[in-house]
């Protein structure tokens, strides 16, 4: 029975209409400690689907913690202009919150 790593795997190799697979997968490579292969899945994300809010604290946070500040800007600041846009008020103040620790 395959992993759902390696599910995930599959289905964004396959290629999806939906952020929620590459989202997933790129959370998958976080908590198995795999953080370039998430920042890179996260940034497949963000190209394929750049109103996603939900990508852009998890990849600035993932940026904070491997000291990357000024990396984790550009993603939460992309990321309040993405919740604006949707009128997103609680990803808005959590990025804001998150941007305003760096």
């Amino acid at each position: 029975m395959p992993s759902r790593l390696e599910v995930l795997e599959q289905l964004v190799s396959r290629g999806v209409s939906d952020p929620f697979p590459i989202y997933g997968l790129a959370l998958e490579y976080r908590s198995a400690g795999r953080e370039e292969d998430a920042l890179r899945t996260f940034s497949l994300c963000r190209e394929r689907f750049p109103d996603y809010v939900p990508q852009y604290l998890m990849a600035g946070q993932l940026c904070v913690k491997l000291g990357r500040p000024e990396e984790a800007t550009k993603w939460l600041e992309a990321g309040i202009a993405a919740a604006q846009t949707k009128r997103d008020h609680h990803a808005l103040g959590e990025l804001e919150s998150a941007l305003s620790l760096i």
